[in-house]
């Protein structure tokens, strides 16, 4: 949207702005006491201004000995009480904005967490990192430190305001001249703030997205020599970073100093007002420094008033990225059934699967029955729809047609959580959390496992070879990602997850891709014994360890070309045969 289009106070920014609003709810006996605090904060330096017009005239001019002796502890009084005011305000509105922006985190994090598998293949990871670190912190300025100003500034403005025109109504007519204006620049400021704000929050999720990219591949930029690459990209994201957020400052400077001129012409007018023959002789000297202090004391407030519209600004414009992923609809759960353990029983009949978003047809007419117990191999080259076929299972896609059951019954009758129950899942790209072995093995629902049964997991997964060997066992720290094990190790812990498991559909997507010859013959027969009682279904790269797979599904193009065991296929001279022909000469090459 581009800057004069953008609409300030609109019926859906109020919304916005009332919805946020409403996460400081929960603390609103803190909220009292920091809106009193405001109050006499704003509301002390009003009071010493009103005093000013005795405190001259009487103390200097007429000597008043009550008046000189009670003035100074009135004055202490004043400031004590307001800096009384100042402490509740200030932590008062702290301790809100920390929990608001609290609050807001935690719930897109759980967006994320019921938000379907298709969401993270829109956008790039670094924007759904920037919302919890960067965009949300934007709310508690908008939500508290705008009100704390909005409430201090304004009870500042008014109290002033009841000085001058109870001090001299005359001379305040000067404001007349002061007002429509500074309402004038702080509307054309709110518009520029609104439109520079939004494009904000999108460069800061791209300067996320290029730190984690450059981060996460630090070996191939240096392998391949990108170092000048990823910094000339860098700079450019930081570069627009920049120049959005010096035209805020820049923003700021020209309001700042168009209020300055404003107040300048508005003290002109008084200063006129004042020095006029009819009024001049009939004027003390108290008043005139009363109304000249209070205008002055004004002048600071409705500045910060006008620059408040900066904060306001980019909080309701967080509030909106914020609220638009909240309110996503989570990931579709129709089913009213609980399935408690399944047979293994899977069937495609006639699937399809078209992405979102995109007209490329994934799966054609895909059908296929995987008996329980047995292991179904699926082959083909890289983009056949393999991967695609299998993330139908735990429906992290939904079939464009056609339909999947399980156990006889279509497997959407079925809630996800149960469903998903029945699934051990180990995919190409291992993925381990941040904590111990034992907490990486025994996962989510898993957690309750006792060592015996992780350890028991881990032999059979031929892990316990290299855990035990660990400073502290399965109770070793294994880092982001397990970036202190090899990827041979990844792989056997994600390996040994599935196995503590022990679902009676196993999915294996490529599962022993990152192992020596050596691990992977083992591996390979700690699951041939896992297989034994389950529907196992493999996504296999090296044929030679899918020879003995009770059906063998070859994919080309998102459709199953040929079907059969390993004897079978070779005998049909087809596609399997030319991709075991391929295989076998490249390794008698090796």
């Amino acid at each position: 949207m581009s800057e004069g289009k953008v609409r300030i106070w609109d019926a859906q920014t109020i919304r916005v702005y009332k919805r946020l609003l409403g996460y400081t709810k929960r603390f609103w006996v803190v909220g009292v006491i920091a809106v009193i605090g405001m109050i006499i904060d704003g509301g002390g330096l009003a009071v010493f201004t009103k005093l000013l017009p005795p405190m001259i005239d009487r103390l200097f001019a007429e000597k008043d000995p009550v008046l000189i002796f009670w003035m100074p502890i009135w004055i202490i009084l004043i400031f004590v009480v307001r800096g009384i005011g100042t402490f509740a305000s200030s932590y008062g509105i702290a301790y809100i904005g920390r929990n608001v922006v609290n609050e807001m985190q935690r719930d897109v994090f759980a967006a994320y967490l019921r938000l379907p598998a298709t969401f993270f293949g829109r956008e790039h990871s670094g924007h759904q990192v920037s919302r919890i670190t960067y965009t949300s912190e934007q709310v508690a300025v908008a939500s508290t430190d705008a009100i704390k100003v909005v409430i201090t500034e304004g009870v500042t403005v008014v109290g002033m305001l009841y000085v001058m025109l109870s001090t001299s109504a005359y001379l305040t007519l000067a404001l007349f001249v002061m007002v429509p204006l500074i309402a004038l620049i702080a509307n054309v400021v709110s518009r520029r703030y609104r439109a520079i704000s939004r494009r904000i929050q999108g460069m800061m999720g791209s300067v996320t997205g290029t730190v984690e990219e450059s981060v996460e591949a630090h070996r191939e930029i240096r392998v391949y020599g990108g170092q000048d690459h990823a910094a000339a990209r860098f700079k450019d994201v930081t570069d627009n970073t920049r120049r959005l957020n010096l035209k805020i400052a820049s923003t700021n400077a020209q309001s700042s100093t168009a209020i300055q001129t404003v107040a300048a012409l508005a003290l002109a007018v008084m200063l006129f007002l004042a020095t006029r023959p009819f009024e001049i002789q009939r004027m003390s000297g108290g008043v005139f420094i009363a109304v000249l202090l209070a205008m002055g004391g004004m002048m600071p407030s409705l500045r910060r008033l006008a620059n408040i519209q900066s904060n306001i600004q980019s909080g309701i414009s967080a509030s909106e990225s914020l609220f638009e992923i909240i309110d996503m609809a989570p990931e579709i759960d129709a089913g009213t059934r609980t399935l408690e353990r399944a047979q293994g029983d899977i069937r495609f009949e006639d699937v399809g699967l078209i992405y979102p978003r995109g007209e490329f047809e994934a799966l054609r007419h895909i059908s296929l029955h995987c008996a329980p117990g047995t292991v179904t191999a699926l082959v083909g080259r890289s983009g056949s729809g393999k991967s695609s076929l299998v993330s139908l299972l735990p429906r992290f896609n939904a079939p464009s047609s056609g339909r999947i059951l399980i156990d006889g019954l279509n497997y959407e009758e079925f809630t996800l959580a149960s469903l998903r129950r029945q699934i051990a899942w180990v995919g190409q790209s291992v993925v381990l959390f941040d904590g111990t072995v034992a907490e990486n093995i025994a996962y989510g629902e898993l957690a309750g496992a006792s060592e015996a049964e992780i350890i028991a997991a881990a032999q059979a997964a031929n892990a316990w070879e290299f855990i035990q060997k660990m400073p502290e066992g399965i109770h070793s720290a294994i880092g982001q990602g397990g970036n202190r094990l090899s990827g041979g190790q990844r792989q056997r812990l994600a390996i040994a997850r599935a196995i503590l498991k022990n679902a009676p559909i196993l999915v294996l997507d490529e599962a022993t891709s990152a192992l020596d010859t050596e691990s992977e013959r083992l591996i390979q027969q700690a699951l041939q014994g896992l297989m034994k009682d389950r529907t196992t279904l493999v996504i296999a790269h090296r044929l030679s360890t899918i020879e003995h797979a009770d059906q063998i599904a070859v994919m080309d193009q998102g459709r199953i070309v040929e079907r059969g065991t390993h004897a079978e296929l070779l005998a049909a001279n087809g596609h399997y045969a030319a991709l075991h022909r391929m295989q076998f000469h490249s390794q008698a090459s090796d």
